[in-house]
């Protein structure tokens, strides 16, 4: 792709960018949000038509009109919302519009056959005859990628791939990637998270303001560098390499009040087998784990969202009887959920009408919404906030992930909260916006608001949180000091709900439980 451009009403999304990916190479495309990564991919597969500009694939100068036209060329895409019917099988979804078809009649044994052919490629083993919505995030992945080899496809384009798997499924991935390239399949890799760079990929596009600014070898450009590139700023400008967001100097010592939450052997079947953590008012607690170990389920009991089966929950010194959501918000419990674009912002409504969603009964008298107290808490919030839109009346589905994250902190911190659970919060946005993010959740912990932090970002973990509460199966293995935290101890833990001798090597002084999950059968909390 040579010379793109582009534009929409009022907007230059593409200037002259340019993107040159190799047979069998896997190519990544970094920027910030807004950069034209996006504009650009589509206009690769079909999805947008450019102004001016070249496009040549496998040799031959291309124009698709469509992502079918670019599929049948060889040009494949997976999203970061894979794009499937959950209640179809693994093999329909795979063949889905192109199923084998003999006497007129669809041939199921042909078709279950060529799934699990495809799924062997990449080194999977399923029963192709279950229903899509029974696999974890990682394997729909998995069989989207099957889905791109059945079209023969020589460009796969993976969108934020690993924004919903944990260490150990994004390693499989990798290697299916791996795999891929060793087959002669370029592959198009675009994340926020640059560390999967190096691991991954040979080369890197970046992008800025709608415009390539460089194209490198991985081995030729440092992480500093490329964070600074991405930022348009001078090497000294960009923090040191590795640190994120949030201020170090604050974590001098543990908040020593009393308990804001207290939630003991929580239980749910099967997801929740003996989860308990403490948090205090002012205090970070990250919750680390991998996926299926039962973090966004402790979220979920904590705000009220599932019933528990046994265990006990206590919150502002009290026993805390909820009886769903809307109890524990106006108790002062707030929860930007794992999947903002399914459970947090309403696509089509403002960015005044999504704000101040959670704010409304407070906000209407008679049925009737004060606007003039609506807007002024809008406007206090997006500039408190710094999110960037052209008016509070823009849609919310137009503005960038960070910005879209930024509006759900400030439809809960317009409740003033005593304790704000967030999900995930920093998934699929970039770098600059993800430092502001951090930076925020310092700032309001360091306003007395409790945060209960779950993140699959282990650096995020590692320095944000006071505390650490650790994971695996259902039940809180370990609680660790900031100081007690390492990377290797983390990963031991999560893995395998203990530490290896190697991160005991690597750690500090021995594991501390505020909360000891209580093996006894208390029933109630809820």
């Amino acid at each position: 792709m040579d010379g793109i451009t582009k534009t929409f009403p009022g907007v230059v999304a593409l200037s002259g960018a340019s993107l040159r990916v190799g047979r069998g190479e896997v190519h990544a495309l970094v920027g910030q949000n807004g950069a034209g990564k996006s504009t650009l991919v589509r206009i690769l597969t079909g999805a947008h038509r450019r102004d001016s500009g070249e496009v040549v694939f496998a040799g031959q100068p291309v124009d698709f009109r469509s992502p079918q036209a670019a599929q049948r060329a060889g040009v494949s895409t997976i999203y970061q919302e894979i794009n499937l019917v959950p209640y179809r099988s693994i093999a329909e979804n795979i063949f889905l519009g192109r199923e084998p078809r003999r006497f007129g009649l669809l041939d199921w044994r042909a078709m279950n056959r060529n799934a699990r052919d495809l799924l062997r490629r990449l080194d999977i083993s399923l029963d192709v005859t279950r229903p899509l919505y029974e696999l974890n995030v990682a394997l729909q992945q998995m069989v989207a990628l099957a889905r791109a080899l059945s079209f023969e496809s020589k460009l796969v384009v993976l969108d934020e791939p690993t924004s919903s798997l944990d260490e150990r499924e994004v390693q499989t991935l990798f290697a299916v990637i791996r795999g891929l390239k060793q087959n002669g399949v370029s592959v198009l890799f675009i994340t926020h998270r640059l560390d999967e760079l190096y691991a991954v990929c040979d080369r890197v596009t970046i992008m800025r303001d709608g415009q390539t600014v460089a194209e490198r070898a991985i081995p030729t450009i440092q992480k500093l560098e490329l964070v600074a590139t991405m930022l348009g700023k001078e090497l000294g400008e960009v923090r040191q390499e590795g640190q994120t967001g949030f201020d170090q100097a604050r974590r001098t010592a543990r908040r020593t009040g009393p308990p804001m939450l207290e939630a003991r052997n929580l239980r749910r079947e099967p997801a929740l087998r003996g989860a308990s953590l403490s948090l205090r008012a002012g205090e970070t607690i990250g919750l680390a784990g991998l996926l299926g170990s039962g973090r966004t389920e402790v979220a979920r009991a904590i705000f009220a969202a599932d019933r528990l089966d046994g265990g006990e929950v206590e919150f502002g010194g009290g026993p805390a009887r909820f009886h769903g959501p809307a109890h524990a918000i106006r108790a002062g419990i707030g929860l930007c959920g794992e999947d903002r674009k399914a459970e947090g912002i309403i696509p089509y409504l403002s960015v005044r009408e999504n704000l101040t969603l959670a704010a409304l009964p407070t906000l209407t008298t008679a049925g009737i919404v004060d606007r003039k107290r609506q807007r002024a808490i809008v406007d206090r919030f997006i500039t408190r906030l710094g999110i960037k839109a052209s008016s509070p009346e823009q849609p919310v589905r137009e503005l960038s992930g960070g910005n879209q994250q930024k509006v759900l902190l400030a439809r809960w911190l317009c409740l003033h909260p005593k304790l704000l659970i967030l999900d995930e919060p920093t998934r699929g946005i970039d770098v600059g916006a993800k430092a502001e993010i951090q930076a925020l959740i310092d700032e309001l912990a360091g306003q007395g608001l409790s945060v209960l932090m779950i993140s699959s970002e282990l650096e995020e973990i590692l320095e944000g949180a006071d505390r650490v509460a650790v994971m695996r199966d259902g039940e809180t293995v370990a609680i660790l000091d900031h100081a007690e935290v390492s990377q290797d101890r983390l990963l031991s833990l999560m893995a395998h709900g203990h530490e290896d001798d190697a991160a005991l090597a690597n750690s500090g002084p021995p594991i501390a439980n505020d909360v000891a999950p209580d093996r006894g059968d208390q029933r109630g909390g809820r």
